[in-house]
């Protein structure tokens, strides 16, 4: 490959309180519209304020200020807000923000990881420094998982012996920065009782690979999230894609966009495969389809 893997993305930055910034990136977002008439949903959590028509269907909408624990929005301030209509993880969901601010370009290469003194329960992915302003990257999966705890479930599939033996002699990589995503993909391989590692971030998994592969056990299968601070995981299957001394492992990307570009893209960089966040079945056939590429 002669071109760098370097894809700036469109954040779009909003308020939910204050003067604090957030960020989501653009390639989830379906449209962008004024408040308008919410039919309750009874026996729903107390962030979901209703449901929205959108072009014929009706979408959810969660007070994201309240989800993430900042007083919800009063009826007055509801009526300046607006609705992020999203596609993420196979769902059109609504998140009502205080404020829309502007679309900007953004590197991942430029986000850092959320400090870790946050701990596990703050609903960031990343930092980014914009003009002296540091914008907060929403994990939308853990704000989905908070509001729909259910949806953390995955189901069981079932493998063949032989199926599950054959995962089990390789060795495999997860990344993603979503700490629900983490959590998702490691119950699948748990049930299962197949061994692999995991990570963070694209930067770590880099070093893992190459460590790996030094030891003489290199990595067979790599599922990586797209969307990471540091390393994405386009520039990270670039990286090596790239680097013809490493053995070359089946790499899944797998990710909560919807896009048919954002999934295009992966096939370019050098990905065998792109998924969309979660399916368990497709994710361990798609790793059986890589236990062939290992063999």
């Amino acid at each position: 490959m002669s071109s760098k893997a370097t894809q700036t993305q469109k954040l779009l930055l909003f308020r939910l309180s204050g003067n604090r910034l957030f960020g989501l990136g653009t390639l989830k977002i379906r449209e962008i519209l004024p408040f308008m008439h919410l039919t309750k949903l009874p026996h729903s959590h107390h962030a979901v304020i209703g449901t929205a028509t959108f072009r014929g269907s009706a979408v959810p909408v969660i007070d994201m200020a309240a989800a993430v624990g900042y007083p919800p929005l009063t009826r007055e301030e509801q009526e300046k807000a607006s609705i992020i209509i999203t596609d993420v993880q196979r769902q059109e969901i609504g998140f009502l923000v205080r404020g829309v601010q502007q679309i900007i370009e953004a590197n991942w290469k430029h986000v850092t990881p959320p400090p870790k003194a946050l701990g596990e329960r703050a609903f960031i992915t990343g930092l980014l420094d914009v003009d002296g302003d540091i914008i907060q990257l929403l994990d939308v999966e853990l704000l989905l998982a908070k509001v729909y705890p259910e949806s953390l479930n995955t189901d069981d599939v079932m493998l063949t012996d032989i199926q599950s033996g054959t995962l089990k002699s390789l060795n495999i990589l997860l990344v993603d920065d979503s700490q629900v995503a983490r959590k998702q993909l490691s119950d699948v391989l748990d049930r299962k009782d197949i061994s692999y590692q995991v990570t963070s971030n694209g930067d770590e998994a880099l070093q893992i690979l190459l460590r790996d592969d030094e030891l003489g056990r290199p990595i067979d299968i790599l599922v990586s999230d797209i969307e990471m601070p540091g390393l994405d995981g386009y520039e990270l299957t670039f990286n090596i894609r790239d680097n013809n001394a490493l053995k070359q492992p089946y790499i899944i990307l797998h990710t909560s966009l919807n896009s048919e570009m954002s999934l295009s893209y992966a096939n370019q960089v050098g990905a065998n495969e792109a998924l969309t966040k979660f399916d368990a079945e497709e994710l361990l056939q798609a790793m059986l389809r890589g236990t062939e590429h290992a063999g």
